[in-house]
């Protein structure tokens, strides 16, 4: 690939080292351009790396533009990338004539870059923001960076989450702790103790906070020091700050540094402040070096930081919280070297400069192959479901759907209909309209080839006609306006009242080519409708597929529920339903059995929290041994990590025995509507009660059951994900179908 990276040149800190660090792992094997518009440091160094490098000076944008086109065009460029305010700006004034994308990587928060300085964020600050939206695509530093930008109304799926990576094969020259030391004026004894923090001195890094709980922290433990660490507008204000609060001689300001591997080096503990970060260098530079960590919970930060496993976290400006940090580093000489070498490994295993590099040539590859699509008079596909309500089971199919057609075609433009859509849009990463914008889904439903009804049992009247007469008016308009349809990997049923019956039976057979069903119950239900138009399949749910695979924010993510090596859990999926409070001293003596019986700690869980929250808490109310309250994780594969490391569920939830199925997990069904049996029954299970039945010997004995017969074997699971596949291959037919 042939590419330009465009950046000012007067950057520094963890901005330089992520661009210098890409385009030396790019140069090896692609054909790499480094403009900057000016000379100094940053592209002297770019040199002595051996990255081609072409300074354009000059205060006149059009002039640079200029240039800039001459050069994409004499060198058949592919792809012109931007780094920070300027490169942007030029880079949106180039973007339509250069005719080939043009994207940015965002580094830090665009809207706090210019914090404490009101003229420069009124003009360069905002001449940003207007660029930034016209860009082909955007590379967050970390997923919590594109959480950011989703909610800002970036399209999710054109950002690209990129970590900052470390270079753990090149030999660290360092000086000796005491000699650099020394250096700074500080005399260290043998129980000295050094914070330090190497950032620019500004307000987004809020250091304000840092010089306070050092000042509280000092007076309980004499012999820490701080090493500050950096230069910015802020520096005098913290100087004076440290100088009316904190003893003489405990803290230090270095300035700038060339050498930071010697900082982090003479560290005890690194510590970062920031209000706003994406994935900050200071902390994976300091773990490189076995630095023991505390930083604010924020942006792409707990993504690297396990609090309490690998680090300590606080929540912004929270003074007394880092206070209390800092005095457990200090009197712990035991803990900060366990975190500094737990932090060490995570970051050699998982966040390399080689994987880094290979990760950012693989998404320039899919943004120049999106960007040389053909523009199709119809594209994309349109998904209706009861998405964005807090059903975590509902936006997990969601999840499913979007994987299988993104196998289908990666490059496939999604919009799924939905209560909450910035919600949705950050959760399952396609675009999402509100629900009830007719005018609007209508328009888009013009320009898509597909329509899906997917999404749990959505033709039922057990809820509310008014429901059934939204799906079905859905169907109808998305036919209507020329797209193809199918319901996908759904339940059906029941319709009781005749009027519903009629209006279904003729809706989809008129206006549904093909209706994929997860049990046979749906399948009968259709049948006894008078459905026979469409052609009807019985596969399987679509969220039997999610693989949430071992990744770094899977573990953070079970870590942050509070589940412990170790431990064996049973996890209880439970919802309100009529009568459901006779019932409560049942499960909670079904929780206590399989606690005291077989060593599994209760995990009582919220598939849709704003519903099953009350329900919980009356069992959690009767419990006398330990358990866990928790809540629906954010997405499809959050929810199913967490049941995978579970020994049992026992679940009125369908979902949640969907997702124990997929993984293999022993599980109780309890009925309480007749999709879950009827799901249960397709897989060959009966360890089912009615809710009625449910009392604590019976619950009890099925726990016996499931626990001696260890459901499911391999083969079960295999054959059930063969099925669920089978919902892919009907919508490939449908989008590849001239």
């Amino acid at each position: 690939m042939k590419l330009i990276h465009l950046i000012s040149g007067g950057d520094v800190g963890g901005a330089k080292t992520h661009v210098l660090s890409l385009l030396q792992g790019l140069n090896r094997t692609e054909d790499v351009h480094l403009i900057c518009f000016m000379e100094g440091p940053f592209a002297e160094e770019a040199r002595c790396l051996g990255i081609p490098t072409t300074v354009i000076e000059g205060s006149n944008p059009m002039a640079v533009r200029k240039r800039i086109l001459a050069i994409i065009r004499h060198d058949d460029c592919q792809l012109l990338h931007c780094h920070g305010a300027r490169a942007n700006m030029i880079g949106a004034l180039v973007q339509r004539q250069a005719r080939i994308p043009v994207i940015s990587t965002i580094h830090s928060d665009y809207r706090l870059d210019y914090l404490g300085r009101p003229l420069a964020a009124l003009t360069y600050g905002n001449i940003n923001k207007v660029a930034l939206r016209r860009f082909d695509a955007w590379i967050g530093v970390s997923d919590g960076m594109r959480q950011l930008l989703i909610s800002r109304g970036f399209d999710p799926q054109r950002i690209f989450p990129l970590y900052n990576g470390v270079d753990f094969s090149t030999p660290l020259k360092t000086v000796p702790r005491d000699e650099w030391l020394r250096g700074i004026g500080l005399t260290p004894t043998d129980k000295t103790v050094v914070f330090g923090i190497a950032a620019r001195i500004s307000p987004v890094k809020d250091m304000t906070t840092l010089v306070r709980a050092f000042a509280a922290a000092v007076k309980q433990v004499p012999d820490i020091r701080l090493a500050i660490a950096g230069d910015g507008e802020q520096a005098g204000e913290i100087r004076a700050l440290a100088k009316e609060l904190c003893p003489e001689g405990t803290v230090f300001f270095p300035g700038w540094l060339e050498d930071v591997n010697s900082f982090y080096q003479a560290l005890d503990v690194n510590v970062l402040t920031s209000l706003s970060e994406t994935f900050p260098y200071a902390l994976t530079e300091g773990a490189r070096m076995h630095c023991a960590t505390i930083a604010s919970n924020v942006g792409g930060v707990p993504y690297l930081i396990d609090d309490g496993e690998n680090g300590l976290l606080f929540e912004p400006q929270d003074v007394s919280a880092l206070t209390a940090h800092m005095l457990t580093l200090a009197t712990d000489a035991a803990k900060r070297r366990g975190m500094g070498e737990a932090l060490y490994e995570k970051t050699k295993r998982d966040f390399s400069v080689q994987a880094m590099v290979e990760k950012q040539k693989h998404y320039y590859e899919i943004i120049i192959r999106r960007f040389r699509r053909p523009k199709l008079e119809r594209d994309g596909v349109v998904i209706c479901g009861a998405y964005g309500k807090g059903n975590g089971g509902d936006n997990a199919i969601l999840d499913a759907i979007v994987a299988q057609l993104r196998h289908i075609d990666p490059d496939l433009p999604i919009c799924a209909l939905s209560r909450t859509p910035k919600e949705t849009r950050a959760a399952a990463c396609v675009d999402s309209l509100y629900t009830f914008r007719l005018l609007a889904i209508r328009r888009r439903m013009h320009h898509a080839k597909l329509y899906l009804s997917g999404g749990g049992t959505l033709i039922q009247d057990t809820t509310s006609t008014r429901s059934l007469l939204y799906y079905l008016s859905s169907i109808r308009m998305a036919a209507r306006a020329g797209c193809r349809v199918m319901l996908y990997g759904c339940g059906v049923g029941p319709v009781s009242r005749p009027r519903n019956c009629e209006r279904t039976a003729k809706t989809l057979n008129r206006y549904a080519e093909i209706i994929s069903l997860r049990d046979r119950y749906s399948e009968e239900t259709l049948r006894a409708l008078g459905v026979t138009t469409p052609e009807i399949r019985l596969t399987a749910d679509p969220a039997l597929l999610i693989d949430p695979g071992d990744t770094p924010a899977i573990h953070s993510f079970l870590h942050r529920s509070g589940l412990a090596e170790g431990t064996r859990y049973a996890l209880f999926a439970l919802r309100p339903w009529k009568d459901f409070d006779r019932h409560i001293a049942a499960f909670a003596n079904a929780a206590e059995y399989a606690h005291r019986e077989y060593g599994l700690t209760p995990v009582l869980y919220a598939m849709e929290p704003c519903r099953d929250r009350a329900a919980l808490n009356a069992v959690a109310a009767q419990l006398r041994c330990p358990y866990l309250l928790l809540e629906a994780g954010s997405n499809g594969t959050e929810i199913v990590a967490l049941i995978r490391r579970m020994s049992l569920v026992i679940a009125m939830r369908l979902h949640t025995l969907i997702f124990a199925a997929g993984q293999g997990v022993p599980m109780v069904g309890v009925v309480y509507d007749p999709k879950v049996s009827g799901f249960l029954d397709y897989l060959g299970q009966d360890l089912y009660l009615p809710l009625e039945e449910a009392n604590a010997a019976s619950l009890c004995d099925l726990i016996d059951t499931a626990m001696a017969e260890q459901m499911f074997e391999a083969e079960n699971i295999r054959s059930l994900r063969e099925l669920a596949a089978e919902n892919e291959e009907l919508a490939r037919h449908l989008l590849t179908e001239e």
